[in-house]
């Protein structure tokens, strides 16, 4: 019997892949966090399934998400990336994920880490919703709402609130997993 999965996991393999690992699961590594958190800000006007493709060139053009080098990252740097083809070319995009690495190694030393301050959002427990359909999925909610004024606040760019909802779905600060997927089901017992 086939495994039902939530719908816009669809059928190709990276994005069932990404489904089935990782979206939802509830993440406190600093670098990851800083990796999807840029991913999603790359997406704004994409599809998940083209930065999912472009992932491993992201790794590489972007010093595997080690904030500390891509905030020293300099104008020439930033010219190079305009030119690598594996990455979504945005003159925005990339200069703002080298002012979204200062503003992450800020909130690094302002809280301890990144994981501290994020998790806060929803008081460091990952809140569960079980969609009936996609249409329950909700594009922003009052936390993702705060967490985008604040990340804003602290100099952060590519951070609206539909953006952070997206990236708390995806490192499990929300579970948005249906309440018909075999994710939704397991979490269950």
């Amino acid at each position: 019997m086939p495994l039902i999965r939530c719908a816009w996991a669809g059928t190709d393999p990276a994005m069932i892949r990404y489904h089935d690992e990782e979206w939802g699961v509830p993440s406190h590594d600093d670098r990851h966090l800083f990796e999807m958190l840029i991913l999603e800000g790359a997406q704004a006007g994409l599809s998940w399934s083209t930065i999912l493709r472009k992932r491993a060139a992201y790794r590489r053009a972007f010093s595997r998400f080690n904030p500390a080098i891509v905030a020293r990252y300099d104008a020439a740097k930033r010219r190079a990336l305009l030119r690598n083809p594996g990455i979504v070319r945005n003159r925005l995009k990339i200069d703002g994920t080298v002012q979204n690495a200062r503003a992450y190694l800020a909130v690094q030393r302002d809280f301890g880490s990144f994981d501290a301050y994020i998790w806060q959002f929803v008081d460091g427990r990952p809140k569960v919703n079980r969609p009936r359909s996609p249409r329950d999925v909700q594009a922003t909610t009052p936390e993702s709402d705060a967490m985008s004024k604040d990340l804003k606040r602290r100099g952060f760019t590519f951070v609206g609130s539909t953006i952070c909802y997206a990236f708390m779905q995806a490192v499990g600060i929300v579970d948005d997993h249906a309440a018909t997927c075999f994710k939704a089901r397991r979490a269950r017992r």
